[in-house]
């Protein structure tokens, strides 16, 4: 076992699984990140794992819901592994992987009625029986015989497509999907030989386990994916569930157990299964070892566990064989590597945000708020190559656009100075991490503070900027972060409306009423509104939006309506702040109907806006006539991934982040690695 800081040791000792030896305890779950081409794991999706095996990690899976038959719409962006199309893209896939020493597996599924009906092939959604899907709504048709003979025979033939392609095992999704609905006493109202008692119940699921066990080698590792409870949810309880397993066990048709947490079939249940920084770290650690003492079998389980310590001491403690980091490796790919070359500290945090799976259940490609280079591989560096030419560069601001643009140019080996305007780096996201539950956004800054700290960034503080202040630097390269400033509201009274800025920083007194306008749509004003509430105030959100919070996501939107609700927060959508006016030592707000329902008044005693930032401009219009590219970012060359191009011998200027325009923190940071990391 390699040398690494006491107490990790146990992360670091191999596990053989099937005759197959995995070279540590580190694992990567099975997600669908939205990387699939056309259903195959191209390119881009191989890179994405690619970067984890470099990283030193034991076993990434990949695949989460992957397709086994062709009654499932794709989502997610999922794979399909429902023809022998996919068997060369595994061959290639594994080729990379195992060049590193890491293995890999694929996750297969039917999402059975958890789909949807109104795309893809437009095919009608099965199930045990025709009951609606909580999450996705979707109501299926009961399964016949023929189809129940069909599935299992499409998943036998996509675990021996796995296994033709070279990978190390595959793993059998059971909650939730459909041989967890068959499970569910809620989904499964049949009264055949599939359905009534749990014997019954689980039939469907050994079946499938049966078939695959036959069409595949006998070192091929089998996992099943499942909650030890889903009573919760109308699903089987922990003695169920444990049975389930248990008679998988004693068939011999399973190597590892992959524990989620309670349930999964819900909108609540998933941001309790795939938490945010709402919950604690490893919330649902004790259930996997109370579960695992009891199975016999080695168990793997993933959840919010994001540093080493926690995941060492999981595997010390008995709670778990494998632990998975899969949030924590799409923070930092590179976990293992660094923390055996002693350099834990420099390891970024998977902060929790939730970003990733946030954009996965809207449809969009999984990305690490505070990683831009993760799931662009292909064209963004995990690590900094350094310039040739050693360039002096000043950094204007001290948010998470101006740190991770001092970063990676003192990366690429360039003399790195930073002026920042208060007496802490970290911007907006010092404002942020007060709100709240999102406290732990303070991660994304500290990181970056360390960072700058071993690259030997010069940092001044108390300094308001000027030209003149840049310019006496003489420096070649200019880097405007200075952010925005609150975005106000062209409203009869607008003078009279604070920012969730001021409140945040002075807060109003217990027992205040406030009014929160929120035209964003994203955690500021539903956080602002949790932290007013726990300090005693009366709030109430109004939002133009059809609904509170409706850039949020899967994860995220549970958590912030379920604390708003039980506090009391009264919601109104479709409602806009339209004046305010002062009455005494009050405020009268007037509501205007987006779709033309009745005008409201509310008599409050603050009034806030969230409407977004808007650039502060002077700096950059002043250095503008000094720089040699007139401030101009090429955009060919940011399209391509490209450097930018040399506009003559002098200063070049440019801006990134809110400083360009009001966005988000993962936008602030891809600005800033794009642009730096070829100047």
């Amino acid at each position: 076992m390699p040398e690494v800081r006491a107490g990790l040791g146990p992360l670091f000792e191999p596990l053989t699984l099937r005759g197959r030896v995995l070279k540590n305890r580190i694992a990567s779950t099975a997600h669908a990140p939205g990387y699939a081409e056309q259903g195959l794991p191209g390119p881009r999706y191989q890179a994405y794992h690619e970067a984890k095996a470099r990283g030193g990690i034991g076993l990434t899976m990949f695949g989460g819901s992957s397709i086994v038959s062709g009654d499932v719409t794709s989502i997610y962006g999922q794979i399909d592994v429902s023809n022998d199309r996919i068997i060369p893209h595994f061959r290639a896939f594994a080729d990379r992987i195992h060049a590193h020493g890491a293995a890999l597996m694929c996750q297969i599924s039917h999402m059975g009625r958890r789909t949807a009906w109104d795309a893809g092939d437009w095919i009608a959604p099965v199930g045990p029986s025709a009951v609606r899907d909580p999450a996705h709504r979707a109501m299926p048709r009961a399964m016949e015989e023929e189809d129940i003979a069909r599935v299992l025979a499409d998943y036998a033939a996509a675990a021996r497509r796995c296994a033709e392609g070279g990978l190390d095992g595959c793993e059998v999704f059971v909650t939730s999907h459909l041989p967890g609905q068959f499970l569910s006493p809620a989904a499964n109202r049949r009264e055949d030989r599939w359905g009534g008692d749990l014997q019954n119940r689980m039939r469907f699921l050994l079946e499938i386990l049966r078939g695959v066990r036959t069409a595949v080698p006998q070192d091929f590792v089998v996992s099943l994916r499942m909650s030890p409870d889903e009573s919760g949810e109308g699903g089987p309880d922990a003695a169920e569930c444990l049975a389930v397993a248990a008679a998988a066990r004693d068939e011999g048709l399973i190597d590892l157990v992959n524990l989620i947490g309670p349930g999964g079939a819900t909108n609540a249940s998933i941001a309790q299964v795939i938490p945010g920084m709402a919950l604690p770290l490893a919330p649902w650690m004790q259930m996997a070892k109370d579960f695992r003492e009891r199975i016999g079998l080695p168990v793997l389980h993933a959840t919010r566990i994001t540093d080493l310590g926690t995941a060492a001491h999981a595997v010390a403690s008995g709670a778990v064989d494998l632990v998975g980091m899969t949030r924590g490796h799409i923070a930092d790919p590179n976990i293992v590597r660094k923390a055996l070359a002693g350099q834990e500290d420099r390891i970024r945090p998977c902060v929790g945000a939730s970003y990733c799976i946030d954009r996965v259940y809207s449809g969009k490609d999984a990305l690490c708020l505070h990683n831009a280079a993760t799931g662009r591989e292909t064209w963004l560096p995990q690590d900094i190559e350094p310039s040739e030419t050693r360039l002096k560069a000043v950094v204007v601001g001290g948010g998470p656009a101006g740190m991770e643009a001092a970063r990676v140019l003192a990366l690429r080996g360039h003399e790195v100075l930073l002026l920042e305007a208060s007496t802490r780096l970290g911007g907006q996201i010092r404002l942020a991490q007060k709100a709240a539950w999102r406290r732990d956004l303070a991660g994304i800054a500290d990181w970056l503070v360390v960072e700058l700290g071993h690259l030997g960034v010069s940092v001044r503080f108390d300094v308001w900027a000027e030209a003149e202040t840049v310019l006496a630097e003489a420096p070649d390269i200019v880097i405007d972060a200075t952010g925005g400033l609150p975005k106000g509201m062209a409203i009869p009274g607008a003078h009279l409306v604070t920012t969730g800025w001021e409140a945040l920083s002075n807060p109003p007194e217990a027992g205040r009423s406030v009014l929160i306008h929120d035209e964003v749509g994203g955690h500021q004003a539903v956080s602002l509104a949790e932290f007013l509430v726990r300090r005693g105030c009366d709030v109430e959100i109004c939002t133009p939006d059809r609904l509170v919070g409706r850039e949020l996501g899967g994860s995220s939107y549970p958590v912030y309506l379920g604390n708003l609700a039980r506090a009391g927060v009264v919601m109104t959508p479709a409602t806009a702040l339209a004046a305010v006016e002062a009455r005494g030592n009050r405020l009268v707000a007037r509501l205007a109907h987006e779709y033309g329902g009745p005008e409201l008044r509310r008599t409050v005693d603050l009034v806030i806006a969230e409407c977004g930032t808007e650039p502060i401009p002077d700096l950059f219009a002043a250095l503008k006539p000094h720089s040699v590219n007139h401030g101009v970012t090429d955009l060919a060359a940011t399209l391509a991934g490209t450097p930018q191009p040399l506009a003559g011998r002098g200063m070049r200027l440019f801006k990134v982040g809110d400083a360009a325009a009001s966005r988000d923190i993962h936008a602030a940071l891809l600005d800033s690695l794009r642009l730096c990391k070829g100047l």
